[in-house]
């Protein structure tokens, strides 16, 4: 079974939607959209569930492997998808502002990594993607909460791949440029033109080559592919 958290809008649904196409039964969570997550269920005629889960409360991801366990699902893929924004100056950002994005991209995506492990261990194999940034790997004035939450995920990537490789557990990350999501649509189009000014490509970011980048790396053809980062950003990092 494939987990995916955040699968009720941007990356997360079309993912899923994307898996329901091809056969593949999955299960996503969600935080406050229930009716989204009602909304995908229902486009993936049944072959995706939702369940809630909240990445700020340090019992949640366990509890919810609970659940599924006992309905019998064990998880061998998980897509570490949801998290939240923040932009503004460093100089600007409170300690609250700092550990809302901490607590929901760094500390909920290690709870679920974690938490999934036993049914990798299972299993005796399994695999995981870690959604982070291209803000990880460059500079962006306004979104060092976020880059700083995300390189910790990307940190966390790389050591799991290390200490889990051995297991046939494989854990990589991809890093999505700009990408018109739900997410970044409260960004001024001053914001938008800032952060798409260095892209090679000019039609920019594409959801499908970044579910196409998820999808590989969780596919037996990246069966010899762990501790990697897949960059899709148009070209803006080079």
């Amino acid at each position: 079974m494939i987990l995916v958290s955040g699968g009720s809008q941007g990356i997360g649904r079309s993912l899923v939607e994307t898996l329901a196409a091809t056969g593949r039964e999955t299960v996503f969570t969600y935080h406050s959209g229930s009716q989204r997550a009602r909304q995908v269920e229902a486009a993936t005629e049944g072959r995706a569930r939702g369940f809630p889960l909240d990445l700020r409360d340090p019992d949640g991801p366990d509890a919810l492997l609970t659940t599924l366990h006992d309905e019998g699902i064990c998880v061998r893929h998980l897509v570490n998808n949801a998290g939240v924004s923040h932009s503004g100056l460093l100089a600007m950002t409170s300690d609250q502002d700092l550990e809302r994005v901490l607590q929901v991209n760094l500390m909920g995506s290690f709870r679920l990594m974690r938490a999934v492990i036993p049914h990798m261990l299972r299993l005796r194999g399994g695999s995981m993607v870690n959604v982070v940034s291209l803000a990880t790997l460059r500079a962006m004035p306004g979104q060092g909460a976020y880059a700083a939450s995300k390189a910790g995920l990307l940190a966390m990537t790389r050591t799991l791949a290390r200490e889990m490789g051995r297991k046939r557990i494989r854990v990589n990350a991809v890093a999505p440029g700009f990408l018109p999501t739900g997410m970044t649509s409260g960004l001024k189009p001053e914001e938008v033109k800032a952060l798409r000014r260095h892209e090679c490509l000019p039609d920019g970011v594409s959801m499908t080559s970044v579910v196409g980048a998820i999808l590989f790396l969780l596919s037996d053809d990246a069966a010899s592919v762990t501790g990697q980062c897949l960059v899709i950003d148009a070209g803006a990092s080079l």
